[in-house]
């Protein structure tokens, strides 16, 4: 089934426990249906002008595309990054009844 109607958002946090709480407050506001953490992940990345590193979680979270707007102003005010990872990619097909229930869980 293609459908471009559902995303999947990447978000990373410093912590596990601030990737918790932006998962709980996500899914308490009912603007995604599912958030994978996977605790630790390092990463290498462009910062001031000079190569950083560190370890970080990565959230993997399952919502609508329409709540994408939502979902990303509710993250900036929660997360403790300047300028916070927030990535979506469309789901361009999948098990129907799970994308029908990412409908059924997320707000109308």
């Amino acid at each position: 089934m293609a459908s471009e109607k559902y995303i999947v958002v990447f978000i990373t946090t410093g912590t596990h426990g601030h990737g918790r709480e932006i998962a709980d407050m996500l899914l308490g506001e009912k603007l995604v249906a599912c958030v994978n953490i996977v605790p630790k992940v390092h990463s290498k990345f462009w910062w001031k002008g000079k190569i950083d590193s560190g370890d970080e979680s990565l959230l993997i979270v399952k919502t609508r595309a329409d709540l994408l707007d939502k979902l990303i102003a509710s993250v900036k005010r929660k997360h403790s990054y300047t300028i916070p990872e927030i990535i979506a990619l469309p789901i361009v097909g999948g098990n129907k009844d799970y994308l029908d229930w990412i409908d059924e869980s997320t707000s109308t």
